[in-house]
């Protein structure tokens, strides 16, 4: 009743293999798509812009990319917050040595030398796996927050050590910067998104994405099949880094407008986009932008509901949203270890099935 494919019918293998081979979900897309562009920003304010879209947006580009690597690659990594502060400075370093640079391809530069520096740490892969290449993504997280801090010209021999975004325009509109409209930041961040996402649904559908869930799945079977364990490895290193250092970039220039690499990308950052991935699913997609979701929302609720309702101290309220969130994860590692986004496909195949679901 709600979802069907009877009467779609595919007359070639191109319209069969696409990204949303069911007109309905395609629809969807599109419906989602047109409320994202036009719907939103005609209804965006301050608070909600900088509080919640932007934060989610920025956040759901950082999971997908931890999601490529721990969820489709299956290598564990909890460096994702070192590689977020490698794109933020380069950021930085490409916004004040290229004034005239535009912001597009200075946040696109600043993935791509992310991806440098994420394949070179995920080196290790080849050799080590599981709880040991943790440790070893552990140990790139402190030591890029270190040398970022630790180096001078990262940050122009600032006497405070922190960066600040200069004001930058994209087509005579300011998208960074103080005087940057919610409205402005909002879709420049959702161009982003929607790119990332559109080439993450490609990549995984892929012979590259293939690879991936073979490594993933059995690394021995696998090479014994014809794929290289090498170049899945560092790709997945590689693609995954690009989409952080995307995120760190947008968190640093769009959202927060400045940055002290301590304080912004600490290890409370690998751990929370971690989080993300797990409580919406690992391997999907559509599951790193729910676990997104969820973390930036439940905060929010939280303080409008705890400390604006109930008059509760802020600190309380805080540690309180820690409890809810590992007892979530606790949760659905027990009942539910794919997350959010398998509840979806559960939901979606009753809905198929309807009135006779399983």
């Amino acid at each position: 009743m709600f979802y069907r494919e009877s009467g779609d019918f595919k007359k070639t293998y191109q319209k069969d293999s696409q990204t949303f081979p069911i007109k309905f979900d395609r629809w969807r897309y599109y419906f989602v798509m047109l409320v994202a562009f036009i719907v939103i920003p005609m209804f965006l304010t301050d608070y909600t812009a900088n509080a919640v879209m932007i934060p989610f947006l920025v956040w759901s580009i950082a999971a997908l990319g931890l999601n490529i690597l721990v969820g489709y690659c299956g290598q564990l990594s909890l460096g994702t917050g070192g590689f977020m502060a490698v794109g933020a400075y380069a950021t930085y370093k490409l916004m004040t040595a290229f004034p005239g640079m535009d912001m597009v391809s200075v946040i696109l530069l600043s993935g791509l030398i992310t991806a440098a520096v994420g394949a070179l740490f995920g080196l290790p892969s080849l050799r080590i796996k599981g709880f040991y290449l943790a440790v070893a993504t552990l140990a790139a997280q402190f030591f890029l927050v270190w040398l970022l801090n630790k180096v001078p010209w990262f940050y122009n021999n600032s006497s405070s050590g922190q960066i600040s975004a200069p004001e930058r325009e994209l087509f005579g509109v300011i998208v960074t910067g103080p005087h940057a409209t919610p409205v402005a930041a909002y879709l420049f961040c959702l161009i982003f998104a929607v790119g990332v996402a559109w080439v993450a649904r490609n990549l995984t559908r892929g012979r590259l994405g293939r690879s991936w869930m073979a490594i993933r799945d059995m690394d021995i079977a696998a090479e014994i099949i014809g794929v290289n364990p090498l170049m899945a490895k560092l790709s997945a290193f590689a693609v995954s880094s690009f989409f952080v250092g995307i995120s760190g970039a947008l968190l640093f220039s769009v959202y927060f407008g400045a940055a002290e690499v301590t304080d912004t990308f600490g290890i409370s950052v690998s751990f929370s986009v971690l989080f993300m991935i797990i409580i919406g699913g690992l391997g999907s997609i559509f599951g790193s932008f729910v676990g997104a979701a969820f973390m930036v929302l439940m905060p929010v609720l939280l303080k409008n509901v705890l400390v604006g309702g109930m008059g509760w101290p802020t600190d309380l309220a805080a540690h309180f949203e820690y409890i809810i969130v590992g007892g979530l994860i606790l949760l659905f590692l027990i009942v539910e270890p794919h997350g959010l986004a398998q509840m979806a496909r559960v939901l979606k195949e009753k809905l198929r099935l309807w009135p006779f679901p399983h």
